[in-house]
Order: structure tokens, then C-alpha cells, then sequence
């Protein structure tokens, strides 16, 4: 079995949503202080003996987060108006790897890095998560 190692770093947010297409009380204007997880995986370390720079994808996971801090998560088309923590969860892992492509690769044969999962808690014992392809 090949060595697997896993970096994991955490930013938050705040933020108000509703559910359009929900029944009960999440279809009303909430808010949320969301915690947000970024995994990374790979086999390969670097000659410092990381598999990932934690700053650097630390810093990439605040940016991110910082762009949806204290805004209405409706006003984004791309959640079509149900911006559900699973969402939120798949736009934060594409806006990672479009924004470092060298992760975007999952399951690499090479052993690089690759983003393994985004998580998304709406609170500490709700999480949605997300894996890129």
C-alpha cells in the first residue's frame, strides 16, 4: 500500500441564506458562521518533507472565504438560489482549483498533491462535504 499523507487547513465565514426550494423554517433570510475545511492529499513530499505549503493554501482558503464573508449567499447565481451548505461546499473546491491549478488533479499517479475534500459546517454538528473529480 503506498504512502498517503493529508494536510488540512480551516478558514471561516459569516453569511446570510435561504432555501427557495425548502419547506420549513431554513426558507427564511438566516445567517450562518460558517467553518469551512480545505483536505489535501498526495503520496509525494517535497524536499522539506511537506506534501503542501499549509500558508499557501491557507491563504488561497481565506480568499475565497473573505469573498462570501457577510453577504446574502443568494445574490450568487451560481447557487441558484439555494446556495445549501453542499453547494457552498463544490463552489469553494472549484474556486481552490481554478485558482491553483496543481491541485486540480484528484487521484494523480504522479503522488502530487490534489484536493481531496471541501467541508462545509453550518454549524458544529451539520457538515456537508465535497469531493472534487
Amino acid at each position: 500500500m503506498p504512502l498517503m499523507f493529508e494536510v488540512r487547513v480551516e478558514a471561516s465565514f459569516s453569511a446570510a441564506h435561504f432555501l427557495q426550494d425548502y419547506h420549513g423554517k431554513c426558507e427564511r433570510l438566516h445567517g450562518h458562521n460558517y467553518k469551512v475545511y480545505a483536505h489535501v492529499r498526495g503520496s509525494r513530499l517535497d524536499k522539506g518533507g511537506m506534501l503542501l505549503d499549509f500558508s499557501e493554501l491557507k491563504k488561497l482558503l481565506r480568499a475565497v472565504c473573505d469573498e462570501l464573508d457577510h453577504r446574502n449567499l443568494n445574490d450568487f447565481d451560481c447557487f441558484r438560489q439555494n446556495p445549501s451548505a453542499e453547494r457552498i461546499a463544490m463552489y469553494i473546491a472549484g474556486e481552490i482549483s481554478s485558482r491553483m491549478p496543481a491541485l486540480h488533479k484528484n487521484g494523480r499517479a504522479d503522488g502530487a498533491a490534489f484536493l481531496y475534500a471541501v467541508d462545509v459546517f453550518e454549524t458544529d454538528t451539520s457538515r456537508a462535504r465535497f469531493y472534487p473529480e
